[in-house]
């Protein structure tokens, strides 16, 4: 009697664990709304960005961005498109990094663009913003159609209304898909074709799904206007291969309710650059191995690392961050075959 007391109990308490654990999983991926001061926020609050005895040095520094040394920044191979192009309608998995945040992506015959950004300065003043340190790693006129781009949030350096315009101009039916309260910025430039979604919403698109998620990030690209637009990390899943973009982010535990929602995944694009100083990057930026935490927790076959190296946007050394993220790999068991390090323009099947 005691044994079946026993059984019933621990059935009881395993039932109520399991609730509670994917209640916490609902509501890590819940839609994101606006609060009483009509801005979006993060499940933990404002983010910590440092005071200013952090801020104002480290803006000082980045006036100096014309006279740092492009040395360690990553390599470039040449690519022509010409693999994309004939690849468009084929299922075979590629990836190819162009550079920054910015990746082409095909899956199951359709071809996306992850923030793109083709500029040379992601600044609202392009004369004195951030220089890029390697040129895109495949021209535009060179890619292959594109069904649709997904945008994380509207910093300059992911959110580049320049290249947003070519592409658009390009190709009318390619399809923008941005967080919500982004379409506005992109229709006053002209772009019709834009899809708002909020975190767990998802939409069809061709052959994929494509899902809009939570990140730990914010938003701002005026005095005024800071997190009135939401930030999102993308899922895209086809019927054979699932890739995840995380765009910019802290570590959090929503990547573990992704990962448990929607992985494994094939492949997890994730963030390893833009983390020093840490008293004012920790909260919005993952370092090297908080990145290959985050590929764990989506349950990712192989992260591949993004947001380093092209631009100067922050104080560690350009080729500091690859070389912590495989060291990581290694250390916390993705293995260091699963850390791809890609060159700018270079193409990998996944």
């Amino acid at each position: 009697m005691r044994s079946v007391v026993a059984i019933g109990l621990l059935s009881f308490l395993i039932a109520v664990w399991a609730q509670t654990g994917n209640g916490r999983a609902e509501q890590a991926l819940a839609e994101a709304e606006l609060n009483e001061r009509g801005k979006f926020s993060n499940p933990i609050g404002d983010l910590d960005k440092g005071g200013l005895d952090v801020r104002v040095p480290f803006m000082l520094r980045r006036l100096g961005t014309y006279f740092r040394s492009s040395e360690g920044a990553p390599e470039r191979v040449p690519n022509d498109g010409s693999l994309l192009r004939a690849n468009a309608t084929d299922t075979t998995p590629t990836i190819t990094w162009v550079g920054h945040s910015t990746f082409v992506v095909q899956i199951g015959g359709v071809t996306f663009l992850t923030d793109p950004i083709w500029s040379n300065t992601p600044s609202p003043v392009p004369a004195f913003g951030p220089r890029r340190f390697v040129p895109p790693g495949i021209a535009i006129e060179d890619l292959p159609t594109i069904d649709f781009v997904t945008i994380s949030h509207n910093h300059y350096d992911h959110l580049d209304l320049p290249t947003l315009r070519t592409l658009a101009a390009r190709d009318p039916s390619t399809v923008f898909f941005v967080p919500e309260g982004n379409a506005r910025l992109l229709r006053s430039a002209g772009i019709s074709n834009v899809t708002e979604l909020n975190w767990g919403q998802r939409v069809e698109q061709g052959a994929v799904t494509v899902h809009c998620l939570p990140t730990q990030h914010w938003s701002k690209r005026s005095l005024t206007d800071t997190n009135a637009s939401l930030w999102a990390s993308w899922a895209v899943i086809g019927a054979d291969h699932r890739f995840y973009h995380a765009g910019d982010t802290g570590y959090f535990p929503g990547f573990k309710a992704i990962g448990k929602r929607l992985g494994p995944f094939d492949l997890a694009a994730i963030p390893i650059g833009a983390y020093r100083p840490r008293a004012m990057m920790k909260s919005s930026h993952v370092n090297p191995e908080e990145a290959v935490a985050a590929a764990l927790d989506l349950r990712a076959e192989a992260a591949v690392a993004m947001h380093f190296g092209t631009f100067d946007l922050s104080d560690e050394a350009l080729n500091e961050p690859p070389k912590r993220f495989l060291q990581a790999a290694k250390d916390q068991g993705l293995g260091e075959e699963n850390a791809w390090v890609l060159k700018i323009g270079e193409t990998r099947q996944f």
